[in-house]
């Protein structure tokens, strides 16, 4: 029977890690797995999950889907949806090993893909908002389907569970990245059940959130304006859709992003340089529906990056560390201290100022 969870209600609860090596040394999964193993105490054992980053080179250019399925008709359904829209050039189970602790397994397949040129042509869409759209379709339509994971050279890797068991079933310690995020899930208002563990993805965007927005029905709302389908009434997947319209459909920056998503307070506004101002004015009057309020720190992964956020009056736990050329993150010292004791700098970010990482010679995501 499922848990209830709720009966004990820890507000701070939920861990969050991430790791990114700036000059694209690969770094093996098992240590992303180290780090959120750490803080135990943080989770429940409903939910665990991990991205990578730049883990799937030989398939660099397709969209790698990670696919739920409840049963075998969902699977059939699904890929006939997805031949008729794509060309799949690999399909296979993504491989897993048994685990005592690791219950309840749906099926989990991996689907290598690129847009079909023909329907991409009629759509009059780029590929990724092609795709984009393409996978709301499947995890609104197609019962017992959800698409948890479609970029580009990375994948998700979820289930409900304590983080390290999720990683120990998904053998992580095989792969490699230049970039990780893990969450340890203690929630408090939505069910413990595999798509509901984190991160939430769409595209390369993914998150992992330590928090609770009192704004989610706002944002829900709002974002569902522009074709978005909220159907797992959890505050995250909400905040994923949210940095998906901002950063790829209305061309921000990902600072200009946190500024929405975290904006400062009018009065903080009132003092800053007139050009600051009126940019900050422009963007919480054009997308107030979007500024999250309530407690929260966020990473976001992308291609190429890393994003931390704390919200505006920082009460959420962030902490960064760094060592040569990577930069670790996470709820506590410790999850840091157990990957690199001896650190060049460690600092807590301030509340709404985004801290963002990217591989050298890159820059902040914005298309």
């Amino acid at each position: 029977m499922l848990q209830k969870e709720g009966a004990v209600r820890i507000p701070a609860g939920c861990a969050i890690s991430g790791i990114i090596n700036k000059s694209g040394r690969p770094v093996c999964g098992d240590a992303i797995v180290r780090s959120i193993a750490m803080m135990p105490e943080r989770s429940n054992g409903l939910g665990g999950g991990f991205a990578g980053y730049g883990i799937y080179p030989q398939y660099k250019d397709l969209y790698a889907f990670h696919v739920f399925y409840d049963s075998q008709s969902a699977k059939e359904e699904c890929e006939k949806f997805l031949e008729q829209r794509f060309d799949i050039v690999n399909l296979s189970k993504i491989p897993v090993k048994r685990h005592p602790r690791i219950t309840d397994v749906p099926l989990i397949w991996r689907y290598f893909v690129v847009p079909l040129h023909t329907r991409l042509v009629d759509s009059q869409l780029d590929e990724d908002e092609y795709t984009a759209r393409c996978v709301i379709r499947i995890n609104t339509d197609i019962r017992g389907a959800y698409v948890f994971s479609s970029g580009k050279n990375m994948g998700v890797f979820k289930a409900v569970g304590f983080p390290e068991d999720v990683g120990e079933f998904y053998c992580l310690d095989e792969y490699e990245g230049y970039c990780w995020t893990a969450h340890g899930r203690y929630p408090t208002n939505t069910p413990g059940w595999w798509g509901g563990a984190h991160p939430f993805a769409l595209l390369d965007y993914s998150v992992v959130h330590n928090g609770e927005i009192s704004s989610y029905d706002a944002n829900r709302r709002y974002i569902e304006m522009f074709g978005y389908k909220c159907t797992l009434l959890t505050d995250t997947e909400v905040i994923s859709y949210m940095i998906d319209f901002l950063n790829r459909r209305q061309g921000l920056t990902l600072r200009e992003t946190a500024s929405v998503i975290a904006a400062p307070f009018w009065s903080t506004i009132e003092r800053k340089p007139r050009e600051e101002r009126e940019q900050l004015t422009y963007l919480r009057n054009a997308f107030s529906s979007l500024l999250i309020t309530g407690p929260f720190s966020i990473l976001l992964g992308f291609s190429g990056g890393l994003m931390a956020l704390n919200d505006r009056l920082k009460l959420r736990s962030l902490v960064i560390g760094e060592k040569g050329d990577t930069t670790y993150i996470a709820s506590e010292e410790c999850a840091i201290r157990v990957l690199e004791p001896s650190l060049d700098r460690l600092w807590a970010p301030k509340g709404g100022e985004p801290v963002i990482i990217t591989l050298d010679g890159g820059a902040e995501k914005c298309r």
